[in-house]
C-alpha cells in the first residue's frame, strides 16, 4: 500500500467524484470513441493515432489533433518526408523535421498494429517503446488508452502537477523515464483508480479536466 497525504488524497477524490456528476457523460462518450478506433479501425486509423501520440510529445493535444484532421490517416501512410514536414509546419509544429523522419521511419509497423492489440497490453507498450520512434513509456500508454486499453496511465506533465499538487509525489521528476519510474508513478495512479473505482484510462481524462478544463484526448 502506497501511503500519501491523507487529507489531499480524499480532497482529491471528492473533487473528482464531483467532476463525475457533470462529465461523466462526456467521457462515456469519449472513450467510447477510443474502443472504437481499437475495435474498428483499420491499420491506418491504429496508424494515425500513434502518430497523433508521436506528435503531441512535447506539443500539446490540440495541435495533434488539427494535425490528424490536416494530414489524415492515409497521409500518414504516404506522405513523402518532405510532405509531411510541410504540413507540420503549416500548422506550427515545434519539430516538424524531426516528427515527418519518425512518421516515415515507423510505418514499418502499420501492418503489425491490428496483431499487436490483440497481445497483452504490458508487453505491447514494452514492444512499442523499445521499437517505435518517438516513442517513450508515456507516448505508448497514450496510444494504448486512445485505442481503448483501460487499466494503464498516461503520466504527462499535467498529471504530474497534479499529483505533486495533491501530494501524491514530494518533486517532479527532473530526468526522462526509464521502466521502474513509470511503473512506480503508475501504481500510485492505481490506488487513486481503485479509491474512486474509476478505471485508469478515464481517470486520466478527469485529471485532464481538472488542470485544463476540457476533455481532449
Amino acid at each position: 500500500m502506497i501511503i500519501f497525504d491523507t487529507d489531499k488524497f480524499y480532497t482529491l477524490i471528492r473533487q473528482i467524484e464531483k467532476l463525475k456528476e457533470s462529465i461523466e457523460d462526456q467521457v462515456e462518450k469519449r472513450f467510447q470513441e477510443f474502443k472504437n478506433i481499437g475495435e474498428k479501425g483499420d491499420k491506418l486509423d491504429l496508424y494515425s493515432e500513434l502518430c497523433f501520440c508521436i506528435l503531441t510529445a512535447n506539443w500539446k493535444a490540440k495541435g495533434g489533433i488539427k494535425a490528424q484532421q490536416v494530414i489524415s490517416k492515409s497521409g500518414f501512410a504516404t506522405f513523402s518526408e518532405e510532405e509531411l514536414i510541410k504540413k507540420l509546419k503549416e500548422i506550427g509544429h515545434r519539430f516538424p523535421n524531426t516528427r515527418a523522419k519518425y512518421i516515415i521511419q515507423n510505418r514499418w509497423i502499420i501492418k503489425d498494429l491490428k496483431s499487436l492489440l490483440k497481445q497483452d497490453v504490458y508487453q505491447t507498450r514494452k514492444f512499442l517503446v523499445k521499437n517505435v520512434k518517438g516513442i517513450g513509456w508515456k507516448e505508448a500508454s497514450h496510444f494504448l488508452r486512445n485505442v481503448g486499453f483501460e487499466n494503464i496511465a498516461i503520466i504527462d506533465k499535467h498529471i504530474l502537477r497534479i499529483m505533486k499538487s495533491y501530494n501524491l509525489i514530494e518533486d517532479l521528476p527532473k530526468s526522462g523515464w526509464n521502466e521502474k519510474k513509470y511503473i512506480s508513478m503508475e501504481n500510485i495512479l492505481k490506488e487513486l483508480s481503485k479509491i474512486s473505482h474509476i478505471s485508469l484510462g478515464k481517470l486520466d481524462l478527469y485529471l485532464w479536466y481538472i488542470e485544463t478544463g476540457s476533455i481532449d484526448k
